[in-house]
Protein backbone atom coordinates (compact mmCIF):
# COMPACT_ATOMS: atom_id res chain seq x y z
CA UNK A 1 0.00 0.00 0.00
CA UNK A 2 1.42 3.47 -0.86
CA UNK A 3 0.66 5.72 2.22
CA UNK A 4 0.20 9.22 3.02
CA UNK A 5 0.56 10.76 6.70
CA UNK A 6 -0.29 14.13 6.88
CA UNK A 7 1.04 16.35 9.75
CA UNK A 8 4.98 17.46 10.99
CA UNK A 9 4.73 16.95 14.38
CA UNK A 10 6.04 13.78 16.97
CA UNK A 11 2.32 12.37 16.61
CA UNK A 12 3.68 12.17 12.81
CA UNK A 13 6.71 10.85 12.87
CA UNK A 14 5.64 7.89 15.25
CA UNK A 15 2.82 7.00 13.16
CA UNK A 16 5.02 6.97 10.01
CA UNK A 17 8.09 5.11 11.91
CA UNK A 18 5.28 2.07 12.96
CA UNK A 19 3.42 2.08 9.61
CA UNK A 20 7.03 1.87 7.95
CA UNK A 21 7.83 -1.72 10.12
CA UNK A 22 4.27 -3.17 7.82
CA UNK A 23 4.73 -5.45 5.70
CA UNK A 24 1.87 -4.27 3.72
CA UNK A 25 3.50 -0.91 3.06
CA UNK A 26 5.45 -0.47 -0.57
CA UNK A 27 5.57 3.34 -0.24
CA UNK A 28 5.54 5.96 2.39
CA UNK A 29 4.90 9.69 2.14
CA UNK A 30 4.48 12.93 4.51
CA UNK A 31 3.07 16.13 3.95
CA UNK A 32 5.03 18.20 4.92
CA UNK A 33 6.87 15.43 7.10
CA UNK A 34 10.00 16.79 9.58
CA UNK A 35 13.46 15.73 9.56
CA UNK A 36 12.90 12.45 11.73
CA UNK A 37 10.49 11.86 9.39
CA UNK A 38 12.44 12.33 6.38
CA UNK A 39 14.49 9.29 7.18
CA UNK A 40 11.41 6.84 6.54
CA UNK A 41 9.46 8.61 3.97
CA UNK A 42 9.44 10.93 0.85
CA UNK A 43 8.56 14.09 2.18
CA UNK A 44 6.47 16.87 0.24
CA UNK A 45 6.35 20.46 1.31
CA UNK A 46 2.99 21.08 1.29
CA UNK A 47 1.38 21.87 4.98
CA UNK A 48 -1.17 19.61 6.72
CA UNK A 49 -4.41 22.47 6.26
CA UNK A 50 -3.88 22.59 2.59
CA UNK A 51 -6.48 20.83 1.60
CA UNK A 52 -6.53 21.48 -1.90
CA UNK A 53 -2.03 20.64 -1.92
CA UNK A 54 -3.11 17.45 0.11
CA UNK A 55 -5.41 16.13 -2.21
CA UNK A 56 -3.72 17.22 -5.34
CA UNK A 57 -0.67 14.94 -3.97
CA UNK A 58 -2.61 12.18 -3.24
CA UNK A 59 -4.07 11.85 -6.43
CA UNK A 60 -0.33 12.46 -8.04
CA UNK A 61 0.88 9.58 -5.68
CA UNK A 62 -2.49 7.49 -5.98
CA UNK A 63 -1.83 6.54 -2.47
CA UNK A 64 -3.67 3.82 -1.01
CA UNK A 65 -4.35 5.36 2.73
CA UNK A 66 -3.93 8.83 4.00
CA UNK A 67 -3.55 9.30 7.20
CA UNK A 68 -4.46 12.58 9.18
CA UNK A 69 -2.60 13.81 12.00
CA UNK A 70 -3.09 17.17 13.43
CA UNK A 71 -6.73 17.83 14.87
CA UNK A 72 -6.94 21.58 12.55
CA UNK A 73 -6.91 19.85 9.11
CA UNK A 74 -10.01 17.07 10.49
CA UNK A 75 -11.68 20.01 11.97
CA UNK A 76 -11.01 22.26 8.07
CA UNK A 77 -12.87 19.27 6.44
CA UNK A 78 -9.89 17.84 4.67
CA UNK A 79 -10.79 14.03 5.36
CA UNK A 80 -13.64 14.98 3.35
CA UNK A 81 -12.69 16.90 0.67
CA UNK A 82 -10.40 14.04 0.32
CA UNK A 83 -13.21 11.50 0.02
CA UNK A 84 -15.32 13.15 -2.81
CA UNK A 85 -12.18 12.48 -5.07
CA UNK A 86 -12.22 8.21 -3.70
CA UNK A 87 -8.96 8.39 -1.29
CA UNK A 88 -9.11 6.32 1.42
CA UNK A 89 -8.74 8.16 4.59
CA UNK A 90 -7.99 7.68 8.12
CA UNK A 91 -9.44 10.67 9.85
CA UNK A 92 -13.03 12.05 10.63
CA UNK A 93 -15.39 14.09 8.68
CA UNK A 94 -15.55 17.43 9.56
CA UNK A 95 -18.89 16.88 11.27
CA UNK A 96 -17.27 14.22 13.08
CA UNK A 97 -14.36 16.16 14.31
CA UNK A 98 -16.82 18.74 15.85
CA UNK A 99 -16.04 15.99 19.27
CA UNK A 100 -12.77 18.00 19.56
CA UNK A 101 -13.40 21.43 17.43
CA UNK A 102 -16.28 22.24 20.17
CA UNK A 103 -16.96 21.91 23.46
CA UNK A 104 -20.28 22.88 23.81
CA UNK A 105 -21.27 20.16 21.01
CA UNK A 106 -19.29 17.34 22.87
CA UNK A 107 -21.21 18.23 25.78
CA UNK A 108 -23.96 17.83 24.29
CA UNK A 109 -23.20 14.69 22.57
CA UNK A 110 -22.11 13.04 25.71
CA UNK A 111 -25.15 14.29 27.52
CA UNK A 112 -27.91 12.40 24.49
CA UNK A 113 -25.46 9.39 24.49
CA UNK A 114 -25.78 9.24 28.65
CA UNK A 115 -21.58 9.59 29.05
CA UNK A 116 -20.63 11.06 32.46
CA UNK A 117 -18.78 13.70 31.88
CA UNK A 118 -17.94 17.06 34.03
CA UNK A 119 -20.55 19.26 34.46
CA UNK A 120 -21.18 22.70 32.94
CA UNK A 121 -21.45 26.01 35.22
CA UNK A 122 -23.33 28.87 34.55
CA UNK A 123 -20.80 31.52 36.46
CA UNK A 124 -16.80 31.23 36.68
CA UNK A 125 -16.35 30.78 40.44
CA UNK A 126 -13.72 28.73 41.90
CA UNK A 127 -13.17 26.11 41.96
CA UNK A 128 -13.90 25.05 38.71
CA UNK A 129 -12.08 24.99 34.74
CA UNK A 130 -12.33 27.78 32.25
CA UNK A 131 -12.02 26.35 29.12
CA UNK A 132 -11.27 27.69 24.69
CA UNK A 133 -14.56 26.16 23.54
CA UNK A 134 -12.73 25.49 19.99
CA UNK A 135 -9.05 24.10 19.46
CA UNK A 136 -6.25 25.35 21.73
CA UNK A 137 -3.42 23.26 20.76
CA UNK A 138 -3.99 21.32 23.98
CA UNK A 139 -3.01 24.44 26.16
CA UNK A 140 -6.91 26.36 26.27
CA UNK A 141 -7.87 25.17 29.58
CA UNK A 142 -7.25 27.09 33.20
CA UNK A 143 -7.86 24.89 36.39
CA UNK A 144 -9.22 27.80 39.02
CA UNK A 145 -8.83 27.58 42.83
CA UNK A 146 -8.97 31.34 42.84
CA UNK A 147 -10.78 34.51 42.08
CA UNK A 148 -7.54 35.42 40.54
CA UNK A 149 -7.02 32.61 38.07
CA UNK A 150 -10.53 33.00 37.26
CA UNK A 151 -10.07 36.68 36.32
CA UNK A 152 -6.58 35.39 34.81
CA UNK A 153 -8.46 32.30 32.72
CA UNK A 154 -11.02 34.39 31.81
CA UNK A 155 -8.58 37.33 30.41
CA UNK A 156 -6.35 34.75 28.40
CA UNK A 157 -9.01 33.54 26.77
CA UNK A 158 -11.09 36.65 25.55
CA UNK A 159 -7.82 38.23 24.39
CA UNK A 160 -7.25 35.00 22.38
CA UNK A 161 -11.04 35.55 21.07
CA UNK A 162 -12.18 32.26 22.15
CA UNK A 163 -15.55 31.65 23.36
CA UNK A 164 -15.62 30.26 27.44
CA UNK A 165 -17.26 27.13 28.80
CA UNK A 166 -16.74 26.80 32.25
CA UNK A 167 -16.95 23.20 34.07
CA UNK A 168 -16.92 21.80 37.56
CA UNK A 169 -13.36 21.09 38.62
CA UNK A 170 -13.27 16.86 39.27
CA UNK A 171 -10.00 15.52 41.38
CA UNK A 172 -8.19 12.38 40.44
CA UNK A 173 -5.84 10.85 38.33
CA UNK A 174 -6.14 11.27 34.31
CA UNK A 175 -6.50 8.71 31.72
CA UNK A 176 -5.98 8.79 28.12
CA UNK A 177 -7.82 6.07 26.05
CA UNK A 178 -7.39 5.82 22.28
CA UNK A 179 -10.03 3.69 19.99
CA UNK A 180 -9.43 3.27 16.32
CA UNK A 181 -13.06 3.43 14.80
CA UNK A 182 -14.92 2.60 11.73
CA UNK A 183 -18.05 4.50 11.84
CA UNK A 184 -19.79 2.08 14.55
CA UNK A 185 -17.14 -0.05 15.82
CA UNK A 186 -14.48 0.58 18.58
CA UNK A 187 -11.33 -1.11 18.96
CA UNK A 188 -9.10 0.17 22.21
CA UNK A 189 -5.75 0.75 22.32
CA UNK A 190 -3.46 0.61 25.45
CA UNK A 191 -3.90 3.13 28.45
CA UNK A 192 -1.83 6.15 28.75
CA UNK A 193 -1.64 8.81 31.24
CA UNK A 194 -0.33 12.41 29.99
CA UNK A 195 1.94 15.18 31.76
CA UNK A 196 -0.12 18.78 31.02
CA UNK A 197 1.19 21.30 32.84
CA UNK A 198 4.62 22.68 32.05
CA UNK A 199 6.46 22.17 35.25
CA UNK A 200 7.45 19.05 37.71
CA UNK A 201 4.77 18.73 40.13
CA UNK A 202 1.94 19.37 37.86
CA UNK A 203 2.27 22.85 38.14
CA UNK A 204 2.56 26.15 35.49
CA UNK A 205 0.40 26.52 32.85
CA UNK A 206 -1.46 24.16 30.63
CA UNK A 207 0.65 22.76 27.69
CA UNK A 208 0.43 20.60 24.25
CA UNK A 209 1.89 17.73 26.54
CA UNK A 210 5.21 17.22 28.39
CA UNK A 211 5.70 13.77 28.38
CA UNK A 212 3.62 10.49 28.80
CA UNK A 213 3.45 6.67 29.54
CA UNK A 214 2.11 3.29 28.82
CA UNK A 215 0.28 1.36 30.22
CA UNK A 216 -1.55 2.75 32.94
CA UNK A 217 -0.95 0.13 35.96
CA UNK A 218 -4.41 -1.32 37.53
CA UNK A 219 -5.78 -0.09 33.44
CA UNK A 220 -5.12 -3.75 31.20
CA UNK A 221 -7.09 -5.01 28.93
CA UNK A 222 -9.94 -5.87 30.65
CA UNK A 223 -10.57 -1.91 32.23
CA UNK A 224 -9.85 -0.75 28.68
CA UNK A 225 -12.73 -2.50 26.87
CA UNK A 226 -15.06 -1.68 29.97
CA UNK A 227 -14.34 1.92 29.64
CA UNK A 228 -14.13 1.92 25.38
CA UNK A 229 -17.73 0.20 26.44
CA UNK A 230 -18.81 3.05 28.77
CA UNK A 231 -17.26 6.00 27.30
CA UNK A 232 -16.48 5.45 23.24
CA UNK A 233 -19.57 3.43 21.94
CA UNK A 234 -22.82 5.59 23.09
CA UNK A 235 -20.66 8.44 21.35
CA UNK A 236 -20.34 6.43 17.99
CA UNK A 237 -23.54 5.53 17.89
CA UNK A 238 -24.85 9.06 18.70
CA UNK A 239 -22.70 10.57 16.12
CA UNK A 240 -23.63 8.00 13.64
CA UNK A 241 -27.40 8.55 14.86
CA UNK A 242 -26.59 12.20 14.19
CA UNK A 243 -25.36 11.61 10.25
CA UNK A 244 -21.90 12.01 11.29
CA UNK A 245 -20.32 8.87 11.70
CA UNK A 246 -16.75 8.63 13.30
CA UNK A 247 -14.13 7.18 11.34
CA UNK A 248 -10.63 7.77 12.89
CA UNK A 249 -8.95 8.00 16.18
CA UNK A 250 -11.54 8.61 19.14
CA UNK A 251 -9.06 9.77 21.91
CA UNK A 252 -10.98 10.46 25.28
CA UNK A 253 -9.15 11.87 27.81
CA UNK A 254 -10.69 10.45 31.67
CA UNK A 255 -10.33 12.20 34.97
CA UNK A 256 -10.55 8.57 37.12
CA UNK A 257 -12.88 9.98 40.16
CA UNK A 258 -14.12 8.70 43.40
CA UNK A 259 -17.45 8.27 41.94
CA UNK A 260 -16.33 6.65 38.80
CA UNK A 261 -14.87 7.72 34.99
CA UNK A 262 -15.58 11.16 33.80
CA UNK A 263 -14.63 12.39 29.96
CA UNK A 264 -12.58 15.65 30.26
CA UNK A 265 -12.29 15.27 26.69
CA UNK A 266 -12.88 14.27 23.48
CA UNK A 267 -9.70 14.73 20.60
CA UNK A 268 -10.49 13.57 17.05
CA UNK A 269 -7.06 12.32 16.79
CA UNK A 270 -3.82 10.56 18.12
CA UNK A 271 -2.89 12.56 21.13
CA UNK A 272 0.86 14.20 21.35
CA UNK A 273 2.75 12.70 23.51
CA UNK A 274 0.93 9.47 24.16
CA UNK A 275 1.24 7.99 21.04
CA UNK A 276 5.17 8.19 20.77
CA UNK A 277 4.46 5.89 24.14
CA UNK A 278 1.75 4.21 23.07
CA UNK A 279 2.67 2.62 19.44
CA UNK A 280 5.32 1.40 20.29
CA UNK A 281 3.98 -1.49 22.26
CA UNK A 282 1.52 -2.58 19.50
CA UNK A 283 2.56 -5.78 18.09
CA UNK A 284 -0.08 -5.66 15.52
CA UNK A 285 0.10 -4.25 12.00
CA UNK A 286 -0.89 -0.57 12.56
CA UNK A 287 -1.37 0.04 8.84
CA UNK A 288 -3.93 -3.22 8.31
CA UNK A 289 -5.82 -1.51 11.71
CA UNK A 290 -6.01 1.79 10.14
CA UNK A 291 -6.80 0.29 6.68
CA UNK A 292 -9.49 -1.57 7.95
CA UNK A 293 -10.82 1.41 10.03
CA UNK A 294 -10.84 3.30 7.05
CA UNK A 295 -12.51 1.07 4.92
CA UNK A 296 -15.51 0.58 7.40
CA UNK A 297 -15.02 -2.96 8.95
CA UNK A 298 -12.79 -3.51 12.10
CA UNK A 299 -14.93 -6.66 12.21
CA UNK A 300 -12.29 -9.60 13.12
CA UNK A 301 -9.44 -7.09 14.05
CA UNK A 302 -7.85 -7.17 17.24
CA UNK A 303 -4.93 -5.47 18.74
CA UNK A 304 -2.56 -6.99 21.23
CA UNK A 305 0.57 -4.69 23.10
CA UNK A 306 2.56 -7.70 24.98
CA UNK A 307 4.18 -6.75 28.35
CA UNK A 308 6.14 -4.45 27.95
CA UNK A 309 5.83 -0.62 28.79
CA UNK A 310 6.87 2.47 27.51
CA UNK A 311 7.77 6.30 28.89
CA UNK A 312 8.36 9.25 27.05
CA UNK A 313 9.94 12.49 27.92
CA UNK A 314 9.07 16.10 26.23
CA UNK A 315 12.58 18.34 25.36
CA UNK A 316 10.94 21.69 25.24
CA UNK A 317 12.37 24.93 24.56
CA UNK A 318 12.58 27.37 27.57
CA UNK A 319 10.17 29.58 27.23
CA UNK A 320 7.16 26.67 25.85
CA UNK A 321 4.34 26.89 26.01
CA UNK A 322 4.87 30.87 25.76
CA UNK A 323 6.92 30.97 23.05
CA UNK A 324 9.40 28.65 21.51
CA UNK A 325 12.82 28.69 19.87
CA UNK A 326 13.84 28.29 16.27
CA UNK A 327 17.38 28.02 14.66
CA UNK A 328 19.65 26.73 17.65
CA UNK A 329 21.53 23.25 17.12
CA UNK A 330 20.87 20.11 18.27
CA UNK A 331 23.09 17.73 18.97
CA UNK A 332 23.05 13.78 20.63
CA UNK A 333 20.11 12.52 18.44
CA UNK A 334 22.47 9.80 17.31
CA UNK A 335 23.66 9.10 20.85
CA UNK A 336 20.27 8.41 22.63
CA UNK A 337 19.60 5.90 19.34
CA UNK A 338 22.75 4.64 19.97
CA UNK A 339 21.80 3.99 23.24
CA UNK A 340 18.33 2.13 22.59
CA UNK A 341 16.06 4.80 22.90
CA UNK A 342 13.63 6.36 20.34
CA UNK A 343 13.83 9.91 19.18
CA UNK A 344 10.58 11.60 17.91
CA UNK A 345 11.12 14.51 16.42
CA UNK A 346 8.19 17.48 17.21
CA UNK A 347 9.63 20.54 16.07
CA UNK A 348 12.76 20.59 14.40
CA UNK A 349 14.57 21.71 11.07
CA UNK A 350 17.27 21.41 9.34
CA UNK A 351 20.10 23.95 8.05
CA UNK A 352 22.64 22.05 5.59
CA UNK A 353 23.76 19.12 7.73
CA UNK A 354 22.78 21.03 11.38
CA UNK A 355 19.50 19.85 13.24
CA UNK A 356 17.89 23.07 14.55
CA UNK A 357 15.19 23.70 17.22
CA UNK A 358 11.50 24.80 15.44
CA UNK A 359 9.21 25.05 17.73
CA UNK A 360 7.87 24.38 21.25
CA UNK A 361 8.28 20.70 21.78
CA UNK A 362 11.35 19.66 20.11
CA UNK A 363 11.81 16.59 20.64
CA UNK A 364 10.42 13.55 22.49
CA UNK A 365 12.45 10.54 23.97
CA UNK A 366 10.73 7.28 24.46
CA UNK A 367 12.48 4.14 26.33
CA UNK A 368 11.28 0.81 26.50
CA UNK A 369 11.25 -1.70 29.28
CA UNK A 370 9.86 -4.61 30.71
CA UNK A 371 8.91 -2.06 34.03
CA UNK A 372 7.80 1.45 33.70
CA UNK A 373 10.81 2.35 36.13
CA UNK A 374 12.63 0.63 33.60
CA UNK A 375 11.30 2.63 30.65
CA UNK A 376 11.41 5.72 32.52
CA UNK A 377 15.21 5.41 33.02
CA UNK A 378 16.03 4.75 29.91
CA UNK A 379 14.31 7.58 28.36
CA UNK A 380 15.77 9.84 30.90
CA UNK A 381 19.17 8.61 30.04
CA UNK A 382 18.47 9.13 26.51
CA UNK A 383 17.18 12.80 27.27
CA UNK A 384 20.09 13.40 29.30
CA UNK A 385 22.20 13.35 25.96
CA UNK A 386 20.89 15.49 23.59
CA UNK A 387 21.94 19.33 24.34
CA UNK A 388 20.88 22.41 22.74
CA UNK A 389 20.36 25.94 24.45
CA UNK A 390 17.64 26.77 26.34
CA UNK A 391 16.76 22.56 26.40
CA UNK A 392 14.30 21.83 29.43
CA UNK A 393 12.10 18.64 30.61
CA UNK A 394 9.98 17.80 33.07
CA UNK A 395 12.31 15.19 35.81
CA UNK A 396 8.48 13.35 37.11
CA UNK A 397 7.06 11.88 34.15
CA UNK A 398 5.96 8.59 34.74
CA UNK A 399 7.44 8.87 38.58
CA UNK A 400 4.76 7.33 40.41
CA UNK A 401 3.96 4.99 37.90
CA UNK A 402 7.20 3.94 38.76
CA UNK A 403 7.22 4.03 42.38
CA UNK A 404 4.15 0.85 42.37
CA UNK A 405 0.99 3.36 42.09
CA UNK A 406 -2.08 1.57 40.68
CA UNK A 407 -5.10 3.37 39.19
CA UNK A 408 -7.90 1.84 40.40
CA UNK A 409 -11.16 1.95 38.52
CA UNK A 410 -14.89 2.48 39.14
CA UNK A 411 -16.36 0.55 36.42
CA UNK A 412 -20.34 -0.39 36.68
CA UNK A 413 -21.04 -3.44 37.93
CA UNK A 414 -20.90 -6.19 35.23
CA UNK A 415 -18.43 -3.83 33.18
Amino acid sequence: MRVLVVGSGGREHALAWKLAQSPLLTELHAAPGNPGIAALAECHPIRADDAEGVLGLSRSLDVDLVVIGPELPLVLGLADALRRFGVLVFGPSAAAARIEGSKVFAKDVMSAAGVPTAARLPLARPPCVVKADGLAAGKGVYVCRTEDEVGDALRALRDAGAHVVVEELLEGPELSLFAVCDGHEALGFASAQDFKRAFDGDTGPNTGGMGAYAPVPGVGAAETAALVEQVHRPVLAELARRGAPFVGLLYAGLMLTQDGPRVLEFNARFGDPETQAVLPLLETDLLAILAAAAGGDLVGISVSFGESAAATVVLAARDYPAEGDRGTEITGVEEVEAGGALVFHASTARQGERLVTNGGRILAITGLGPTVGRARELAYEGAGRVRFEGMRFRSDIAEAAAEGAIVSLDLPTGA
